[in-house]
């Protein structure tokens, strides 16, 4: 069990720090004298990385785990709309951060489990089996996660992105670079949550419209509207099964079926 889980934190942190282009370095280099330092293991597998690195890597995906998370996965739009809720609600800090976060963690992990079973199946049972070298289940588990975030990412962003790059226009997915992909997706995902929060800030703020203008209305001048509106926000949010519509809406608005 611990050698799994050695084995997937490498394989994370391979992609994370874009081993892609190490992959076609390696080949462009196959005709030299492969040089290999190993302190463990078996001293034949040349593309075994070495203990040093290994841990080099370890410690290196334990540190950048956040980014990971928050810009390769659906966590950044589930996330910017809860925030946007709480702004139009407000409600300050209820619910708090934690708890946002938490939900949003949680949602992230129901999204992106199809695609973990995919990356889980073709590249870290192999890498744990020994049927694959590091390499290779890097190749493989960069599929999957690359054709979730182009899924959800704007043809704009993409084409963007590989021109400021020099890249020329690909046949398939696989050949378009990791760190192209990961920007233009982030930059899709803040777009779209930013849409979203639009739309679920506008009734909001038409209630604190409408109250301060009766409050006006009648001459009390002393009395703030967002105290008096709090409660008619809380009351419709609660009627409509607020909860419920924005989570199933985030659901769906990500496109599963790649």
């Amino acid at each position: 069990m611990k050698s799994f889980w050695v084995k997937f934190i490498l394989l994370t942190g391979m992609l994370w720090l874009g081993v892609d282009t190490l992959t076609s370095t390696q080949t462009a280099s196959a005709q030299l004298p492969p040089v290999s330092v190993q302190l463990g293991g078996d001293s034949g597998d040349e593309s075994t990385l070495s203990l040093a690195l290994q841990a080099l890597l370890i410690v290196t995906v334990l540190s950048f785990g956040t980014a990971l998370v928050t810009m390769m996965t659906s966590f950044t739009r589930i996330v910017v709309v809860f925030f946007f809720l709480r702004m139009g609600l407000g409600t300050q800090q209820s619910p708090p951060n934690q708890v946002l976060i938490g939900i949003a963690l949680f949602l992230t992990i129901f999204i992106m489990k199809p695609t973990f079973d995919r990356i889980n199946e073709v590249a870290l049972q192999p890498y744990q089996q020994e049927n694959m070298t590091q390499m290779e289940a890097l190749a493989a588990a960069a599929g999957p996660l690359k054709e979730f975030m182009v899924a959800q990412t704007s043809e704009d962003d993409l084409l963007y992105f590989m021109d400021m790059a020099g890249v020329s226009p690909v046949s398939s997915i696989e050949e378009i670079p990791i760190h192209i992909v990961v920007p233009a997706f982030t930059l899709s995902e803040l777009r779209i949550a930013f849409q979203i929060g639009f739309m679920i800030y506008l009734p909001f703020m038409v209630i604190d419209l409408v109250v301060a203008s009766i409050l006006l209305s009648v001459g009390i001048m002393f009395l703030p509207p967002v105290m008096v509106s709090l409660p008619f926000k809380i009351l419709v949010f609660v009627l409509t099964d607020g909860w419920f519509l924005l989570v199933e809406s985030l659901v769906q608005s990500f496109n599963r079926g790649v």
